[in-house]
């Protein structure tokens, strides 16, 4: 693995020093330290590097803690959006560990320890992370190691698989990756919206077409099954035995962020096409309007009456992480975007709190004041919220041609799935089984979206 990992003293680099330290957004440099803070403030939610237990994730899945498997690669991508964004290479090494830990025996990021709640959007954020690791020239990992670029590509690969694209609903990405998982007869926007994510992203870096062509399929599969809508709403799923036809109207924003980075990629790609631009404009005009309320980060399926689950209290980084780099590749949605994240992020410090040594922030921003809410999620909000105000001092996204490093693999991920292989394949009776199953736990779960987020 790594050779020479600074463990200790990254998650306890200058805790003594931001105790103090007021939370401010006036300067360049007081977003830097409020940033530090808060990133410091999340690692103490991370155990992956004390004796006993497992790099790379975050204490769980439950019940043995809060978070499931594709929360810890979310975070990395955070925390690897802070290095660039900041600076502070404190936690490169330990992001490097953790990274290149959870790779799985294929490296494809579909370790077997997290089979059973193992679906399309987890594999797919840990490949997100990936990807973005090489975008933004991370330090390379040693070279008898997985490298980010072939990462990105084994999981793009493993998704555009044959397999995992069946005839139900006339396509798309199924929820969950093995057949038996209770959800794997659920088609959902953020599965595909990963894959379209990492197609767009990975046709800019290599500028080979077959990646662009499945995001452009993917975006119009969305279209055509109504999970998006002419008005660029974009509803959480729908299940194969109702042909998608029962769609589940929930708007998470994740979901808008995920296809927003996307279409601003293939905005870029193409070198600025009127269809893109007019896609990712009409985009930006709905996030804005559904989840920037008064300018303000909002979940509104939870929010209100704070039915969130883990997942959603992580939803607003990443639409705050994926806007601010999509004004970077796509400049004339800056006017419109920037502004609104200052004042997102200067209400989400308003929230933070906290005891000598430790400031805790909350999730309810448009309060500006602590709500009580903690958790990983919460303090990744922030952290993406405030880093991302300092996009316009950081380089844009690199390619292969501009700088980029990391060696891919156009085959990778080829010879994966080899665990899938092992279980019996569904036969019509189990696959109604499955659903009968799920049909079950759907009636016991309390709360009206909890189901769907398990596992992301």
């Amino acid at each position: 693995m790594v050779s020479s990992i600074r463990l200790a003293t990254a998650v306890l680099a200058g805790s003594s020093s931001f105790a103090n330290a007021a939370y401010s957004i006036a300067s360049a440099a007081d977003k830097k330290q409020t940033a530090a803070n808060v990133a410091w403030d999340l690692l103490q939610y991370y155990k992956g590097n004390q004796t006993g237990q497992t790099p790379g994730i975050l204490p769980g899945p439950p019940p043995a803690g809060d978070y499931y498997w594709w929360e810890g690669g979310a975070m990395w991508g955070t925390l690897i959006d802070y290095w660039k964004l900041t600076g502070d290479s404190s936690y490169n090494d330990l992001i490097t560990q953790a990274m290149l830990w959870q790779v799985g025996p294929d490296k494809d990021y579909m370790p077997p320890n997290v089979t059973a709640s193992l679906g399309n959007d987890d594999q797919g954020f840990w490949g997100m992370s990936a990807m973005l690791a090489a975008e933004n020239q991370f330090p390379d990992p040693p070279e008898d190691q997985p490298q980010w670029l072939a990462l990105a590509q084994a999981v793009f690969n493993t998704q555009a698989s044959p397999d995992r694209h069946d005839e139900t609903c006339n396509g798309g990405l199924r929820w969950q990756i093995p057949w038996s998982n209770n959800g794997y007869n659920y088609k959902n926007s953020i599965a595909n919206g990963c894959f379209f994510n990492l197609g767009a992203r990975l046709a800019r870096y290599t500028g080979n077409t077959t990646y662009a062509d499945w995001a452009e399929k993917t975006w119009d599969w969305m279209v055509s099954v109504g999970f998006l809508d002419k008005d660029y709403n974009i509803y959480d799923g729908g299940h194969v035995e109702h042909n998608c036809t029962d769609i589940n109207r929930a708007q998470f924003s994740y979901n808008n962020g995920v296809f927003l980075l996307g279409a601003a990629y293939m905005y870029n790609y193409t070198d600025g096409s009127e269809k893109w631009r007019d896609r990712l404009d009409k985009l930006v005009d709905a996030t804005l309007k559904t989840f920037f309320p008064d300018n303000i980060a909002y979940e509104p399926a939870c929010e209100e009456h704070m039915s969130c689950t883990t997942d959603m209290l992580s939803f607003k980084g990443y639409v705050a992480r994926w806007m601010a780099t999509a004004t970077q590749i796509a400049p004339f949605i800056a006017p419109k975007v920037l502004p609104v994240l200052e004042t997102s992020a200067a209400a989400a410090i308003s929230t933070c709190t906290g005891g000598e040594n430790q400031r805790t922030c909350g999730f309810k921003w448009n309060k500006k004041a602590f709500d009580g809410s903690v958790g990983a999620g919460q303090q990744m909000n922030v952290l993406g919220a405030v880093s991302s105000l300092l996009i316009g001092q950081s380089r844009a996204p690199v390619t292969n041609s501009t700088g980029g490093t990391s060696k891919g693999d156009p085959n990778a991920g080829s010879q994966s799935d080899n665990f899938r292989n092992k279980l019996t394949p569904p036969t019509t009776g189990d696959k109604a089984g499955a659903g009968i199953l799920t049909f079950a736990i759907l009636a016991s779960v309390v709360g009206t979206f909890g189901w769907m987020s398990t596992g992301v």
